[in-house]
């Protein structure tokens, strides 16, 4: 429940050593680098990231064409291969040794980059040698040399096709004219290949009629028959495939350097973020000096990494002042963990507040097993986000943290699902304790309500008093006494004031003595808060800020009713279910045979058309009520996430050793 409290590094070191003393600190992976704070007549460092920027995406993209076409190979050869997978080892020797593959790396790539290009030419005489194909194909019969259908002294000759359905037209058409004649050569169900023919004095009639049917003349001349080109086509078509082929051969043969020219791409974008860090630095004509963050925990690390690193080398560590906001390093457990990113969505916490993730994942699952309830889903939940997460590596993983998320509301399900007796919409246990959350009803101050819709209004005044709590923490920490009791502690009496009072007005738990107690709790809370919220303001504003604590009541009331989300979500899916499994239950008992299998696949499909719609709304509607209604009470948030330099890679997992 704590962030890393940081440590501000001030170095300066010969430019020479600059890169090893940048590498001694990743390797700790215990140093953000900031901006330098400005000092007259030193001038940052400039970098030239360009070149090397534009040299890594050019070996990116020849990985990303590479793993495309073995992807492609092994999926139409039904291959199965985990060499197109990110996220592997590398020890940080086997890393850093990178900078000497440049060689090997090049040349794979200009190996990459060659048979692209040859792949692009040879789809391009394909794509050509297609269109001759296609347009050769109405004249494949034709065996006599093409140049023999010419004109001669007196005639007009003419080789082409027309539409099939165009034939009696040009029947009608050339009736009409007098020494002019056609004659089919061949015929396919959409074309027809004539022979057309004229004397010269009824050229002008000819033409017209040939383009009224829909004549296209013959592309193609010279001394080959139309058979000939036809024939050569498809020759040609054949070595052009069997290039392409070896071409794919040859490109799929350089599979083996996917992994090296990945650890080589991430090794030059580490270079690259080196590079691009010169601008944060200051420097003379021989040195530089550099000034990052380091966690409390992590400075005896960055000590003896740069001891080792240079001689020539000196530094000091200093707390930061209070106007700098150091970058955010939460220090939370393997469980609370997965719940960071739910936060982080939000807002990242700020350097200088306490870390909410403890108490906000508790009633995250807590909410969240309120919602699914039932034995069956956090059953699946469970032991499907678990699995994710066993098999997820990478601390920083979303869809690790998302699957640990509903692994652990899991766990609350089936609490739930204990309480309410569902396990898929059926009631297996002997005992139900909480009240069915569809027909049961109390009596609130006379009025008939669901019983569920009180108990998640219950819930969420315990977390408003929660939030006030740490409200009341989050001054203390700062040294604000008055401030945590006046705004924290007032307001959390006023919870616990009002929660007793739901409980007394509630007919059924038959304790009206807590109305009472409560109703004074939330009274004095409410009086306290008003006394003192203008504390700070003249005479005016001390009224008016007491008013103001008063009209808050307003936004209480909305608050707590926004936790009625709870029990629509929870009626929804758990109505949903009970059908499913009422009626799956009917073909498979009342009805058996073929509807046995009806049932089975109604009862799967339907539980897990429930399973995923509910969690989706659970997922959207608790987090909302962990980022309005309780974060809105003391979260200030607006932080930055410590990001060490050289921690984030592409394509690898970069082990310490």
């Amino acid at each position: 429940m704590a962030i890393a409290e940081m440590r501000k590094l001030n170095l300066a070191a010969m430019s020479y050593d600059k890169d090893k003393i940048l590498d001694a600190l990743q390797k700790t992976g215990a140093a953000e680098v900031k901006q330098h704070t400005e000092i007259q007549d030193l001038s940052p460092c400039t970098g030239n990231p360009e070149a090397l920027s534009d040299y890594l995406s050019s070996a990116e993209a020849a990985l990303g064409i590479l793993c495309a076409e073995v992807e492609s190979f092994d999926r139409e050869n039904k291959i199965k291969s985990d060499i197109l997978k990110d996220g592997f080892d590398v020890s940080y020797s086997d890393f850093m040794s990178y900078g000497g593959k440049k060689e090997f790396a090049d040349g794979l790539v200009s190996k990459i980059n060659a048979l692209t290009d040859e792949k692009i030419s040879l789809n391009a005489e394909l794509a050509r040698v297609n269109r001759t194909i296609e347009l050769s194909l109405p004249y494949s019969s034709v065996k006599t040399p093409l140049n023999s259908f010419a004109d001669t002294r007196h005639a007009c000759v003419r080789l082409g096709t027309v539409p099939a359905n165009e034939r009696e037209k040009l029947q009608k058409l050339f009736a009409e004219i007098s020494l002019a004649d056609f004659k089919e050569e061949a015929a396919t169900e959409d074309t027809i290949l004539i022979v057309a023919v004229c004397h010269k004095s009824v050229t002008a009639e000819f033409e017209n009629a040939l383009s009224s049917a829909g004549f296209t003349l013959c592309p193609f001349k010279g001394e080959q028959s139309g058979e000939e080109i036809y024939n050569s086509a498809l020759s040609e078509k054949e070595q052009i495939t069997l290039q392409l082929r070896e071409n794919s051969l040859s490109m799929y043969a350089l599979k083996d350097g996917i992994r090296p020219l990945k650890v080589y791409c991430d090794y030059v974008g580490y270079q690259l973020e080196k590079e691009g860090l010169s601008d944060k630095f200051l420097a003379t004509q021989r040195t530089f000096l550099l000034e990052a963050y380091v966690p409390k925990e992590g400075q005896t690390a960055v000590e003896e990494a740069l001891k080792n690193a240079s001689d020539a080398v000196y530094y000091e560590f200093s707390d930061p002042s209070e106007d700098e906001i150091p970058p955010t390093l939460m220090q939370n457990n393997k469980v609370v963990c997965n719940f960071e990113a739910l936060t982080n969505m939000y807002s990242v916490p700020n350097s200088r507040e306490f870390d909410p993730n403890t108490v906000m994942s508790f009633f995250y699952s807590l909410f969240l097993g309120f919602i699914m309830a039932d034995i069956g889903y956090g059953l699946l939940m469970l032991l499907g986000g678990g699995f994710i997460w066993y098999k997820k590596r990478g601390r920083e993983s979303g869809l690790k943290r998302l699957s640990g998320v509903f692994a652990i509301g899991g766990i609350f399900t089936i609490l739930w699902g204990v309480l309410f007796n569902s396990f898929f919409g059926f009631s297996i246990l002997p005992f139900t304790v909480m009240p069915d959350a569809q027909s049961d009803m109390w009596s609130f101050v006379g009025i008939y309500v669901p019983a569920v819709l009180v108990i998640a209004l219950m819930l969420g005044t315990v977390q408003l008093g929660a939030g006030y709590v740490c409200k009341a923490v989050q001054c203390w920490r700062r040294g604000k006494i008055m401030d945590g009791i006046c705004e924290g502690v007032t307001w959390t009496v006023f919870s616990v004031g009002v929660l007793l009072a739901l409980i007394g007005l509630v007919d059924e738990a038959n304790v009206p003595s807590l109305a009472y107690i409560g109703g004074i709790m939330a009274a004095a809370g409410l009086v306290a808060a008003m006394l003192t919220a203008g504390r700070h303001e003249k005479v005016l504003g001390k009224f008016t800020k007491g008013f103001g604590a008063a009209y808050g009541i307003i936004n209480y009331i909305s608050d707590i009713l926004s936790y009625a989300r709870l029990y629509g979500l929870m009626l929804s899916g758990a109505v949903i279910g009970q059908i499913v499994s009422q009626y799956g239950a009917m073909f498979i008992v009342d009805y058996g045979g073929f509807f046995i299998i009806v049932g089975v696949l109604l009862l799967v499909v339907g539980h897990v058309f429930n399973l995923a719609i509910s969690l989706l709304g659970a997922y959207i509607h608790d987090a909302r009520l962990q980022y309005v209604e309780f974060y809105g009470k003391f979260y200030e948030g607006e932080g930055e996430l410590f990001s060490p330099i050289g921690s984030k890679h592409k394509y690898i997992y970069l082990n310490a050793a």
